[in-house]
């Protein structure tokens, strides 16, 4: 059954934008190289547009990364309201026992403002050398990292911030920062399916593994846009959704060398300013944009494979705002709509090959494997498909000229496969993330591959990322 909707829809010509626009951008993502997953546009609070290729659904949350951090700065903001915290609330007052016992004079000046800003004075993101330094306690470990400026002077995007606010928010109210947000933010809303990565102590990250659907992801947008107001309620502060959304400091970009006028534009509380809006971004193309003054939410989760294709996405998205009040027939409004429920992934093209069941053993570098080398794979036909048994991992299904699912672990991966030239070659997507593999078998000289298109962030082990529930850096507090 598919999830209640959370936004009324209503045909493009109704709200006065251009169907071709809402094409022209879908070309647009397309000719930047960016595989889609799922798009949704929401204009004057309906949505418009929306579609999924296959073999994603927008029934399924998908792995937001850093859109994450946005929502983790809401929960911040209704502490903040309930009178928990205050903008200048001292890190080492808030979470004293976690405090280095040498703890630098910079550090015990840290506010909740800096991390919400980014301007702790690091010169870089401190995540790996945090959990270097303290692999059980990432804030002890962010407060020891040496700084390079004065606090409050210099915006270094920072993974680790985020993740001391979600500690502050359970700490102030007792709960654990996903509940808290259920029942403060979510659950008012009527997202009830949102799903969360946590580390090994059992926390959520908070700068990164949220799982939400698309419209649940084009329905923060629009609250934000309405400035906190959500069917006549003020789920957040209208106070607090203006200090998101100004700009606090001179951004930079979080890929070094790279550009974007939309990643330079200032940045706000856990949330990029662009020329005309702001957009909380996550990695591999996961996109929240808003232009406010236009009555716009674009949200699309993706497969980027760079980091400028971030902008590229922003400048797509600008097509939009040149069909505004230009709205086309009502056949071109139905040509759209059955465009976006088109939207496919081409399934891998092979044949049936040999009818018996055949082995490998892989061997390929650790650093882009997603499983062991040595694992043992072992292929078997069945059906209009084949059962592909990878070791310590489980049996994933994989479909011959089409997408088969199947959860060998309890998270969802769709696989389709064939034959060619001796050599057995299958895409295996991993439908609630932007990840996917491809495995080459060859029986001839009994060796595999299985490599990640796109290594996650957190660890290559695909196990940890097709076991329910999610816990992909058990070795961190």
């Amino acid at each position: 059954m598919s999830p209640r909707p959370l936004l009324p829809r209503a045909a493009p010509r109704s709200t006065g934008l251009s169907s071709a626009a809402v094409g022209a951008m879908i070309d647009a993502i397309d000719a930047a190289g960016i595989e889609g997953h799922s798009v949704m546009v929401v204009h004057r609070g309906a949505v418009v547009a929306e579609g999924s290729w296959t073999p994603y659904s927008a029934d399924r949350p998908q792995l937001l990364y850093s859109v994450t951090k946005s929502v983790t700065a809401m929960a911040v903001g209704l502490a903040i309201d309930d009178g928990l915290l205050a903008l200048d609330d001292r890190v080492v007052d808030l979470l004293p026992e976690r405090a280095p016992r040498e703890a630098s004079r910079q550090a015990g000046r840290l506010t909740v403002r800096h991390l919400l800003a980014m301007t702790a004075g690091h010169g870089t993101d401190t995540l790996a050398d945090a959990w270097d330094r303290e692999p059980r306690d990432l804030v002890r470990g962010f407060l020891s990292v040496p700084f390079a400026a004065p606090e409050g002077t210099q915006h270094t995007y920072d993974n680790a911030t985020t993740f001391v606010l979600a500690r502050i928010v359970e700490r102030v109210t007792g709960r654990d920062l996903a509940e808290y947000l259920d029942d403060r933010l979510f659950g008012p809303m009527g997202i009830d399916d949102a799903e969360w990565d946590r580390v090994g102590g059992g926390a959520v990250f908070g700068f990164h593994g949220l799982h939400l659907r698309i419209e649940a992801l084009a329905a923060i947008g629009e609250l934000l846009r309405q400035s906190g107001a959500w069917r006549g309620r003020q789920l957040l502060p209208r106070r607090w959704v203006e200090l998101m959304t100004t700009k606090h400091i001179d951004s930079r970009h979080y890929g070094e060398d790279e550009h974007g006028a939309d990643f330079l534009s200032g940045y706000g509380f856990q949330i990029w300013l662009a020329r005309d809006g702001f957009h909380a971004n996550g990695a591999f193309g996961q996109h929240c944009i808003v232009f406010p003054r236009d009555e716009l939410v674009i949200a699309l989760t993706s497969a980027q494979y760079t980091i400028g294709q971030a902008q590229e996405v922003i400048d797509a998205a600008r097509n939009l705002l040149v069909g505004l009040g230009h709205p086309d027939p009502a056949a071109d409004d139905q040509a759209l709509a059955a465009r976006l429920q088109s939207l496919a992934l081409a399934p891998v093209v092979g044949n049936a090959g040999a009818v018996t069941a055949v082995s490998a053993v892989v061997h390929c570098p650790p650093e882009a494997s997603a499983v062991p080398p040595g694992t043992r794979v072992a292929l078997e036909p069945c059906g209009d498909g084949w059962h592909l048994r990878l070791s310590g991992v489980g049996t994933v299904l994989v479909g011959r000229s089409h997408w088969a699912e199947s959860s060998p672990r309890g998270r969802a991966v769709c696989a389709s496969g064939g034959w060619s030239g001796g050599v057995f070659v299958a895409q295996l997507f991993l439908v609630d993330t932007p990840h996917h593999l491809t495995l080459s078998l060859d029986p001839g000289t009994g060796r595999a591959d299985l490599i990640w298109d796109t290594v996650p962030l957190t660890t290559p082990e695909l196990r940890r990322h097709l076991t329910s529930p999610l816990m992909t850096r058990p070795d961190h507090g």
